[in-house]
């Protein structure tokens, strides 16, 4: 296999591990809050701490399931930034966008068509996923724009200032406050749309939401520090960085 079929191989499977985990996350979206964990609060804490995310004094960390998805998405785009340069990343940013509207334009599609009788096996699931992924996709897909656009800036900006060293601070710098931009951007459009559950019928209310989940993400853009490094390492001769710099 010559070494440019081997970047192009590089190239597609992390876009491939983009797109799915990008798609994923806008189909489940915040059809389930899943918990991540949960720990009993001591009594100072307690006073502090919102009933929304806590009953009595266990506290329960609780994100919508399609957040689950979402950290891949700035891993992928980091390493391609790394690897691939600003522009391809880019390309996959904008790739992403118009895909997901595709694949509302397929589910709409289904939706028009007749039913077959006696056919379906789930055709009240469908008409609910298809309801729910609307809403939920194109609030999902304004904020993931600004976003991931605010990621591969950010990163790329850091790598300019730091003469392409120091991995670790592009990576975080960048993928921790694009996160907070994406979960503010997108629990504020799905609350203001009515696309959130009942108990959330508050600023303050969404806002605490927000925290939950950018705190996962956070963490996550922490844990997946030493992954970047891996990708990185593994596939260093790859690089097809224009400016030519050093990666560490």
């Amino acid at each position: 296999m010559s070494h440019s079929h081997q970047r192009d191989v590089l190239f597609l499977s992390l876009a491939g591990i983009f797109l799915t985990a990008l798609v994923l996350g806008n189909v489940i979206g915040t059809t389930k809050f899943v918990t991540i964990f949960t720990l009993t609060l001591p009594d100072w804490l307690q006073s502090i701490t919102p009933s929304l995310v806590r009953d009595g004094s266990l506290y329960t960390m609780s994100v919508p399931a399609g957040v689950i998805a979402y950290p891949f998405t700035f891993l992928a785009t980091d390493l391609i930034s790394e690897l691939f340069g600003r522009k391809k990343a880019q390309l996959v940013v904008w790739v992403g966008f118009f895909m997901n509207f595709f694949m509302l334009l397929l589910m709409w599609i289904n939706h028009s068509l007749p039913n077959t009788l006696g056919v379906s096996g789930g055709l009240d699931l469908f008409e609910g996923v298809y309801e729910f992924m609307v809403g939920n996709t194109i609030a999902s897909m304004i904020a993931y724009l600004i976003a991931q656009s605010v990621d591969v800036r950010l990163f790329h900006f850091w790598k300019k200032k730091t003469n392409g060293k120091h991995l670790w601070l592009r990576n975080n710098a960048s993928t921790m406050f694009s996160q907070l931009v994406d979960s503010t951007a997108i629990l504020m459009i799905l609350y203001f749309a009515g696309n959130l559950g009942e108990n959330v019928n508050s600023l303050g209310a969404v806002f605490i939401l927000i925290l939950n989940s950018y705190l996962f993400k956070f963490f996550f853009a922490l844990f997946d520090t030493p992954l970047f490094y891996f990708g990185v390492k593994l596939f260093q001769k790859f690089d097809e960085d224009p400016e030519r710099n050093s990666l560490y």
